[in-house]
């Protein structure tokens, strides 16, 4: 069960701000030239519908070119031409009822039923069919709209418009494995700032860092879902089109990283979430802002840092055999096993970090496996944690996020396992 957020409203709402702030500036990086090529090819589908075509309003041609282009650089062919198509059959369509039989609610139904069983029997596409009934509605519906150039001029308009986002398409193809890596950057990079920000708090003992860790990690969770259906997407279209298709390996790994990485992120909460009454206990006078000079040196450096409805899970790597296990500590010992933890987070978000290099660029991510086999070497709880076996849980979450992070830098499960120190 989730445990209450204990930030104030206030602070809680810039966390997630911020959060919101930094996903919107990564989509806005990856779409701001794709919009660009966009809004030109419909300038320029205007400019033919009006300068060659004679047309005073050619609404429909920019129409056409912006949304078979759409604001991504995801443009395969094939959905360039369907949306193209789409549009011209529903504008050409409502343009003959409107000149044959007027505009009126039935005329709506007529149009609407015509457009979608002559679209299914051009093709399977479902973005053809339903292009092609919203076109056809609008013409019906607003008979004046962009009425020029005769009783088909409205059509070849559309035509135009999806001629210009075919040549856009064709001139301009894109690479499957920008956008997705693109994602992976980002929400690679979200899980090493929780990371950061959770072992700050367990080196300065304070909460506050904790609750922000755990506040930050559910705000990221719609940049996860962002990685996972564009990594999708790209590899069902490597899968069909064969400028794609020797794409298809790297992009099934990017699938299967975002997965692991969005599970490790719900063992970065379930860390955070119990160490928050650990650190509490262990430097009370912290959560009211006293700094103690010990701790001084010891900050971690923080980073820029995708909850979905399910609940958190976080299941330990191996079960913990019969061994001896300590009282629970006194706050001095918990506080000096919380440095131990600490250190440890560390490493893992420093090689967090390298991983999201690698899978950003398409390297082979040796560095960031190197780092994440010695920092998954060090994670023996009863060696860590030798005070207090609440702090040892704290080191099995550990072994369960380094875990999913080695097999996303290509260790085999069983290998990633077989490096932590037994139990």
């Amino acid at each position: 069960m989730n445990l209450p957020t204990r930030l104030p409203l206030t602070d809680a709402a810039r966390v997630v701000a911020e959060a919101r702030v930094r996903q919107g500036w990564s989509r806005v990086r990856a779409a701001w030239f794709p919009i660009l090529q966009a809004a030109v090819a419909g300038s320029i589908a205007f400019a033919i519908g009006h300068t060659v075509l004679g047309h005073p309003y050619p609404f429909f041609a920019p129409v056409s070119a912006w949304i078979a282009l759409g604001f991504t650089s995801d443009r395969p062919l094939r959905r360039v031409a369907e949306l193209s198509v789409g549009v011209a059959l529903g504008v050409g369509l409502g343009d003959l009822v409107v000149h044959v039989i007027g505009t009126g609610w039935w005329q709506v139904a007529v149009v609407l039923f015509a457009s979608a069983v002559i679209a299914r029997f051009i093709d399977r596409g479902a973005m053809l069919t339903t292009q092609a009934g919203v076109q056809a509605i609008v013409i019906v519906g607003l008979p004046a709209l962009g009425a020029s150039g005769g009783p088909l001029g409205r059509w070849t308009d559309a035509l135009v418009g999806g001629a210009v986002a075919l040549a856009v398409a064709v001139l301009t193809p894109s690479d499957p494995r920008r956008r997705a890596r693109a994602m992976a950057r980002v929400g690679v990079e979200e899980l090493a700032g929780v990371l950061r920000t959770a072992a700050r708090g367990f080196a300065a003992g304070r909460s506050s860092d904790i609750e922000d860790a755990l506040v930050r990690g559910r705000a990221s969770q719609p940049a996860f879902d962002e990685w996972l259906d564009t990594a999708t997407g790209a590899r069902d279209l490597a899968r069909v089109s064969p400028a794609a298709r020797r794409h298809r390996g790297e992009l099934t790994a990017l699938v299967q990283a975002a997965v692991l990485t969005d599970r490790a992120m719900r063992n970065a909460r379930v860390l955070t979430r119990r160490a928050l009454p650990l650190v509490e206990a262990s430097r009370p006078a912290q959560d009211h802002g006293e700094q103690d000079p010990a701790m001084q040196g010891h900050a971690v450096p923080d980073r820029a840092v995708p909850d979905r409805a399910a609940p958190d899970r976080a299941v330990p790597d191996r079960a913990v055999p019969d061994r001896a296990v300590p009282e629970a500590a006194g706050p001095e010992g918990v506080e000096h096993d919380l440095q131990a933890v600490a250190a440890t987070v560390v490493d893992i978000a420093t090689a967090t970090d390298d991983l999201a290099d690698a899978l950003a660029t398409g390297r082979a991510p040796d560095r960031a496996r190197a780092g994440l086999l010695a920092a998954a070497a060090r994670l023996d709880p009863f060696i860590l944690a030798p005070d207090d076996w609440q702090v040892q849980s704290l080191v099995l979450l550990q072994r369960s996020l380094v875990v999913d992070l080695l097999e996303i830098a290509g260790v085999s499960p069983r290998e990633a396992r077989d490096v932590l120190p037994p139990l």
